[in-house]
């Protein structure tokens, strides 16, 4: 089932649990316009409201890249002095947090460059795939701009401060090899691979128990941002939910008659 959306350079879709979002600038290799961050925006609020939606993948058009970076060409109209940065930032950041506050799996399926704000959207991603031939960097140091503190937060968190150093003052292009040995990225497949890959992976957590799998999410991203008082006070709700569920139930019953659980996130 394909979605609505305010502009045709994203798409997104619903289908046996899988929602797919579709970076779809392919003409750009994928630039980020701020009419895609509202499309990005959009899909994840349907994607967040719909029962149907168990797992959330991302992906390119194209073939060239996952997401190459902002829309340089728009830089001279939208992103010339700091008030039309702010408004930019604004806009932006509505599509990064609906990423961010994510409570599905979200994955990223990436092929060839992923790069500056591309790069930030992926590591909003709980799990990252790629090809051999992807290209991972943030090259802000060599066009003179600043990225936001949650950006490099998270890179930071994911690879390190001694490597996020590297990879944002030499502005260089990681391999999809040295990604996954930095942990960077989660796997790695061949391109005609990647599709099939991707799809068996997000197929085998639609099928588990979504009520757990938020439960993970929800304290893996607290222990991430500190782990505040609330925070695991709110972790610990979803994991008493989990105790409390039909799906516990089913989940007990089904490895009692030694058969496959269905659940339905209740």
């Amino acid at each position: 089932m394909e979605l609505e959306l305010s502009t045709q350079k994203m798409r997104a879709s619903i289908d046996d649990g899988v929602g797919r979002l579709v970076f779809n600038n392919p003409a750009k290799r994928n630039a980020m316009s701020l009419e895609m961050w509202r499309g990005v925006e959009e899909s994840m609020r349907q994607f967040r409201a719909s029962d149907d939606v168990r797992v959330v993948v991302m992906s390119g058009a194209g073939g060239k890249a996952f997401v190459s970076g902002a829309d340089i060409s728009e830089f001279d109209k939208q992103r010339s002095n700091i008030e039309q940065q702010r408004e930019y930032n604004e806009l932006a950041a509505a599509g990064s947090r609906a990423l961010a506050r994510c409570e599905k799996p979200l994955l990223a399926e990436i092929t060839g460059f992923c790069i500056g704000g591309g790069m930030a959207t992926a590591l909003a991603a709980d799990i990252r795939f790629a090809t051999p031939d992807s290209q991972f960097g943030i090259p802000a140091a060599k066009l003179g701009l600043g990225y936001q503190y949650d950006a490099l937060a998270k890179i930071s968190r994911i690879v390190g401060p001694a490597r996020a150093r590297d990879i944002l003052f030499s502005g260089r292009f990681l391999p999809a090899e040295e990604a996954l040995d930095i942990g960077l990225i989660n796997f790695i497949h061949e391109r005609d691979d990647l599709g099939a890959a991707v799809s068996a992976y997000a197929e085998r957590l639609a099928t588990n128990a979504p009520l757990t799998i938020r439960a993970a999410k929800a304290a893996v991203n607290a222990w991430e941002r500190g782990g505040t008082a609330d925070e695991r006070a709110e972790v610990q709700a979803l994991v008493d939910a989990c105790f409390d569920s039909a799906d516990y139930a089913e989940g007990r019953r089904a490895f009692a008659e030694k058969r496959s659980p269905q659940f339905r996130g209740q």
